[in-house]
């Protein structure tokens, strides 16, 4: 399997083509951005020794922030929302309430709940899809109850692959990185030769890897990190990532630390 080493864009602003190249970018501050969502993960609500009461507050605080200037579409969480002991869900649940833009949950390595359990709290599936504004997002599960790190349930990808295949744009949230890049990740090969066939999967988000806020690439398929906005490890900063869909269908992303812009931007074209 073809595997390119991450993208930064480490001055001005990249744009990444299809064919997989790399070129520098003009005028994308003049597009009109048409959809806009927010990711971040690792919250690990419960950890013993770290903040995660002023963590969870600062990132709700921070996204609504965000989205009073730079209205957003829907904000997805992806894994790790609590720190292996069940009874801190109801807790962390009552945070992401406040959140004032619909959200939407992954499980991860550390959500050690049943799927009733998270059925009940979150009023969706481990494995679901929602379509918002035309744009398809497939939320994947990857743990289990008992905190073993998964490749993606193949049964539901490729259910749900074939019935958006006319879909413009999919999105993908996965906690846990179905490619072997990182100590750890796991190596889906049967997934990742799954959606290599699919030309509209647009992006795939991981969380997990707390020491991450890269791009590295699969094929044609960027795979985005958040680094992390709670936990004990990871980056020197608590954050999340912006993705903005732009009227000629690109992509621009980049991650806020969480106030200050970083990475100056990741740009996609279809």
């Amino acid at each position: 399997m073809h595997r390119r080493n991450f993208i930064r864009a480490i001055s001005g602003t990249l744009l990444l083509l299809s064919n997989g190249s790399i070129v520098r970018a003009g005028g994308l501050a003049d597009k009109k951005v048409v959809f806009r969502f927010v990711v971040a993960s690792d919250g690990h609500y419960g950890e013993e020794h770290t903040d995660f009461n002023n963590y969870y507050k600062n990132v709700v605080q921070s996204i609504n922030a965000f989205h009073s200037s730079n209205p957003l579409n829907a904000v997805v969480i992806n894994g790790d929302i609590i720190h292996n002991i069940p009874s801190f869900l109801p807790d962390a649940e009552r945070e992401l309430k406040q959140l004032q833009i619909p959200f939407y949950v992954t499980r991860g390595n550390h959500d050690r709940v049943s799927a009733d359990v998270w059925q009940s709290t979150w009023n969706m599936p481990l494995n679901h899809s929602v379509v918002i504004q035309d744009q398809v997002f497939l939320l994947g599960d990857t743990s289990n109850e008992q905190g073993k790190y998964l490749t993606p349930n193949m049964d539901f990808f490729s259910k749900h692959l074939k019935e958006y295949k006319s879909a413009k744009n999919i999105f993908i949230f996965l906690h846990i990185t179905p490619v072997k890049w990182t100590e750890n990740a796991v190596d889906g090969t049967d997934f990742q030769k799954l959606i290599l066939q699919h030309n509209n999967i647009r992006a795939v988000f991981n969380g997990h890897d707390h020491d991450q806020d890269n791009v590295k690439m699969l094929g044609k398929i960027p795979f985005l990190f958040d680094g992390h906005f709670g936990g004990s490890w990871g980056t020197d900063y608590q954050g999340f990532r912006v993705v903005e869909l732009l009227e000629d269908n690109s992509i621009r992303s980049f991650i806020m630390n969480p106030l200050v812009k970083l990475n100056d931007f990741y740009t996609i074209q279809e």
